[in-house]
């Protein structure tokens, strides 16, 4: 601490890039202090910095001995407990955690030490420095924050525990969905609703949820105990219902189920397949060499739809490549609403048969399709749909959301099937085949950092700046943080030192998110884990992203 204060004594009312001198070790009497990149202006970027305090001091050594997923929730809790201590200091920023309880470098697990990663902005007058406020910002005010974040008697232990507790449920009881047959649970009394369309917390007074009988399963949490709730199987299952009913709300609970979340979030005890992805329809993406023949064929002009490529892509081609691109990337389900579709990818009805013959029209619809990725390919399919009942004839399970209330319908369905028999045609063959895997020009990925100036930024989870290419991501719904994408860039970045190209990019993504991933990325507090599939669904919309 001596040798910080004086070297601030020593920049007093210098340049604001003085502060650089900063850069380095510091010893305080319970913890290291590590400033690793200070700011360069008042304007850029707040300083990163580092905390490490050993276990001993901490008398929370207890948790090296828990499993990992107890421990990514206790790094969590910790990093939600410093922003709160923060909250009234402006210049300090450490990566506040949402809902989902993610795997973040905010807090790091040594063999010896807790370690806080986080931001400071050093103060100024301009770009004057002012070194008294610096030093009681950086000895007096952050040494009571963090010492407080990492003692067991400053924390709320049984609020710890029972956060720790409820991500190790979460985790048991989306093990168990496979062996269940099933690709989602959601617990009864689950409360599924928002707040607001851009709020994750908890609408106060919404009904909360109750299982049909007839779907419901009992699975095993470690410390719940047995839990009982709605399992929807795998195959295809349908959400039916009237408009304002609970429908989407019910799809963007099982969307975002494939994350833990903190206790009281009201889907605690709601899982799904930590692969499912959803796809709809984005106008005006970019699609490289993806095979869209089992949707897609008979061009205008010939173009070939085997390994098709567009920078702007309709609603429907889009819909199919991010289907086949979801495949590619391992995900074993896939999530539809209706209402972010595209129609004609979806259905063509009778009447639209009759008006365009089949060799007019390029596009196979899902509908004819669906029951082969469940037979061929074994994928399932949870799709939202209020406007077409052709679906019916292909659904394992019907479910009506009523009142935000489960009705259990199947039997009902089955019924109207067979009173009210579709007039339609099939169409399309009754073969399908895994999408191939594409190869990725890590060179490329090279160039474009060298075309950026090396340039990885990440304000939100819209956008993800690599390069000089904003990559849009609004599309994906599944991106839970923007600390993934920040992940995701270095992701690339690792990847681009590598020459040619990569065969199996699938493959080489989920052996770099292995384990303690982090480890290989630089000791920055903003990132967090990303899946897999989401990693190759920000690189899809690259526009420069090179495939064969």
């Amino acid at each position: 601490m001596d040798l910080l204060e004086a070297r601030l004594k020593k920049i007093d009312r210098r340049n604001y890039r003085s502060y650089s001198s900063l850069r380095g070790q510091y010893n305080f009497v319970d913890y290291d202090f590590f400033i690793d990149i200070p700011q360069s202006d008042p304007f850029a970027p707040a300083t990163r910095v580092r905390a490490r305090r050993q276990w001993s001091l901490t008398d929370l050594a207890w948790l090296k001995n828990q499993s990992a997923d107890y421990q990514r929730a206790a790094r969590d809790f910790i990093a939600r407990q410093f922003a709160d201590l923060a909250r009234e200091v402006n210049e300090i920023q450490i990566d506040r955690p949402g809902q989902a309880v993610l795997d973040r470098t905010a807090v790091v697990f040594d063999d010896d030490a807790i370690e806080l990663r986080f931001r400071v902005d050093l103060p100024a007058d301009g770009r004057t420095i002012i070194a008294k406020k610096a030093l009681n910002l950086l000895t007096f005010t952050l040494p009571k924050i963090i010492r407080r974040a990492t003692i067991a008697r400053e924390l709320p232990m049984d609020d710890l525990r029972r956060h720790c507790e409820a991500v190790e449920d979460q985790v048991a009881l989306r093990s168990q969905l496979k062996e269940k047959k099933l690709i989602a649970f959601v617990a009864d009394h689950s409360v599924l609703p928002r707040l607001a369309g851009n709020s994750e917390q908890p609408m106060p007074d919404a009904v909360p949820f109750i299982s049909p009988d007839s779907l419901a399963v009992e699975l095993d949490a470690p410390h719940a105990g047995k839990l009982r709730g709605m399992g929807i199987p795998t195959g295809i299952t349908m959400i039916v219902g009237g408009g304002f009913h609970g429908k989407s709300t019910l799809l963007n609970a099982v969307e975002n189920a494939v994350y833990d979340h903190v206790p009281g979030d009201g889907r605690e005890y709601v899982v799904a397949d930590e692969t499912a992805s959803k796809i709809r329809a984005e106008d005006g993406r970019c699609v490289h060499s993806v095979d869209l023949s089992p949707y897609i064929n008979n061009l205008p002009m010939g173009k070939d739809t085997t390994c098709f490529s567009t920078q702007n892509a309709s609603g429907s081609t889009s819909q199919a490549a991010w289907l086949q691109e979801s495949l590619e990337a391992g995900a074993q389900t896939l999530l539809i609403d209706e209402d972010t579709s595209a129609s004609n990818f979806m259905i063509r009805d009778e009447r639209m048969q009759a008006l365009i013959a089949k060799e007019d029209e390029p596009i196979t619809p899902l509908v004819d399709r669906i029951a082969l990725l469940r037979n061929h390919l074994n994928v399932s399919v949870m799709l939202v749909m209020g406007g077409s009942g052709d679906y019916l004839d292909v659904a394992d399970t019907v479910i009506q959301m009523h009142n935000y209330e489960a009705v259990d319908v199947t039997a009902k369905a089955k019924t109207v099937v067979q009173s009210h028999p579709t007039q339609r045609q099939p169409e399309g063959s009754d073969t399908i085949e895994q999408p191939r895997v594409r190869q990725l020009n890590r060179s490329g990925l090279q160039a474009q950092l060298e075309e950026g100036k090396f340039r990885i930024q990440v304000k939100n989870k819209q956008s993800l700046r690599f390069g000089r290419e904003f990559v849009d991501l609004q599309a994906l719904e599944q991106i839970a943080d923007a600390s993934q994408l920040h992940t995701i860039g270095w992701l690339w970045c690792q990847l681009a030192q590598l020459k040619g190209w990569e065969k199996q990019p699938v493959t080489a993504f989920q052996k770099m998110l292995q384990d303690e991933w982090f480890r290989t990325m630089p000791n920055y507090g903003d990132l967090a884990k990303p899946r897999v599939v989401d990693v190759m669904a920000v690189l899809n919309r690259m526009r420069k992203s090179e495939f064969k």
